[in-house]
């Protein structure tokens, strides 16, 4: 098998010092060993001002000319930028990543729904959760200098970012459960397939039977803090 092996790096400085390149490689160098050989390697220089990526563009097209995976040494925060899933998704090259070698087409597939959606909305869904917390009676406000009252604020805010992960997460695999229960599977096998597909839930552990079944029957709710 071949590979086409994608590095990135943040500052031009850095990429000429090779600070961080060399664990990339070697990253990427574990991932191919016994699998086959990389033919062409890309070295992207990100300035932080830019979003578009030349070095990814030529890396796709020579993976596509040659037939060869596309293996991205670091995907992690790149998982969240819709135009870069977007890019990889529209290429028809197969890509996989050394630090997260479970991204399927099927994971970034979510991914890029989650990001996308994160995107669009994340205002909006803070705000409508916050007048539903306060409605509830919940205290969000910034009481100084009283050390309780911001403490008890703090944690009221990590409940509800943690509230909207999770909606957000149920709502990316939700259109795959419902597909398969209605073809007939089982919980078990749809829990099975999504294990099988490298999927995740909320917390990062495996599904289950259970799990998928809390999904489904949480559904009417689901996005609703969108």
């Amino acid at each position: 098998m071949k590979f086409v092996t994608y590095l990135r790096v943040s500052t031009e400085r850095q990429g000429q010092s090779g600070l961080g390149l060399e664990a990339q490689r070697a990253a990427a160098a574990a991932h191919v060993a016994a699998r086959g050989e990389v033919v062409a390697e890309f070295i992207e220089i990100e300035s932080g001002k830019r979003s578009d990526r030349p070095e990814l563009a030529k890396a796709l097209a020579v993976a596509k000319r040659a037939g060869a995976v596309l293996l991205i040494a670091k995907l992690d925060r790149l998982a969240r930028n819709v135009a870069f899933i977007a890019n990889l998704l529209e290429s028809g090259v197969e890509v996989t990543a050394a630090d997260m070698p479970e991204a399927s087409r099927f994971v970034l597939h979510i991914m890029a729904a989650v990001a996308e959606q994160e995107g669009r909305a994340i205002s909006e869904r803070t705000r409508a959760a916050l007048a539903a917390a306060r409605a509830r009676g919940v205290k969000l406000g910034w009481a100084m200098p009283e050390r309780k009252d911001e403490q008890r604020r703090a944690s009221t805010s990590g409940a509800l970012q943690n509230f909207l992960k999770a909606d957000r997460h149920a709502a990316s695999v939700l259109h795959f459960v419902r597909q398969h229960a209605g073809q007939g599977a089982s919980l078990r096998q749809i829990a099975s397939d999504l294990n099988a597909q490298g999927v995740r839930t909320a917390r990062g552990g495996a599904w289950h039977a259970g799990t998928v079944r809390n999904i489904l029957a949480r559904s009417p709710d689901i996005g609703s803090s969108a």
